[in-house]
């Protein structure tokens, strides 16, 4: 065990209010399982993790399974990076902070972290732009504040923003988190095994079923990506939401 507290940021998986992109294909109720099934790979694999504390930064009421021992902080007011700097002022040890949009990342995918945890920072990258994880030996919110959100650019900036601080930057591998209908079929190839494949097939089924003898498709494409409202979630990747 290493003493380092890893952080899981999540809302509460509520139709309407999380995935809303993944909307009209799914129906916001098969979306907010969709999104409640990738946290649940989420917090497995923080729960595989050798953390010395694990916490939930929480948007929501009703807490998710395997959270029971998680200490849980409620996310305050404001953007999403004045959530995420309130959080790591709060830490007063080695931090690391895990999204909850990429149910494919593994406990490998962190390992670096628990096998450096001496360097400054890790940086896990989005392939939208944005970023998935990010560890600060000594956690700082003032790294964070005012880095603009759910933007192409929201990596690219965050990652500025330590190494023009001085901090030594290790690198974590860049995988896809998941926005669009195109991006869950890329993830739950990815991850065949994962709650959030099993549960986005079992939701793509239900709606090929409802939607038989119509022109309507499953696969992503302009239309479809873009008819739900851009909805700011609470990740740090780029892109409207």
């Amino acid at each position: 065990m290493t003493d380092v507290t890893v952080v899981v940021v999540a809302k509460e998986c509520l139709p309407g209010k999380v995935k809303t992109r993944l909307t009209p294909a799914l129906t916001p109720e098969g979306a907010a399982r969709v999104a409640s099934a990738a946290l649940a790979d989420t917090i497995a694999t923080v729960r595989a993790l050798p953390a010395s504390r694990r916490v939930l930064l929480y948007d929501g009421v009703v807490l998710p399974e395997g959270t029971e021992d998680f200490d849980v902080l409620h996310q305050v007011s404001g953007g999403l990076d004045e959530r995420l700097g309130a959080m790591f002022d709060a830490m007063t040890g080695p931090t690391l902070l895990v999204g909850m949009d990429t149910p494919q990342a593994a406990p490998e995918h962190l390992a670096p972290v628990f096998e450096d945890p001496e360097r400054d920072a890790w940086f896990g990258p989005a392939d939208d732009g944005g970023f998935w994880s990010l560890y600060l030996r000594e956690p700082d919110g003032a790294l964070l504040r005012g880095v603009p959100m759910s933007q192409d650019d929201t990596g690219a900036v965050q990652l500025a923003r330590l190494t023009e601080a001085g901090l030594s930057v290790g690198s974590l591998p860049g995988v896809l988190d998941v926005d669009t209908v195109a991006d869950a079929e890329q993830v739950a190839a990815l991850a065949p095994g994962s709650r959030f494949a099993a549960a986005f097939r079992a939701e793509v089924g239900t709606a090929g079923t409802a939607a038989a003898g119509s022109a309507g498709s499953l696969t992503a494409g302009p239309a479809a990506a873009g008819s739900a409202p851009a909805h700011h979630d609470t990740t740090m990747t780029g892109g409207a939401r």
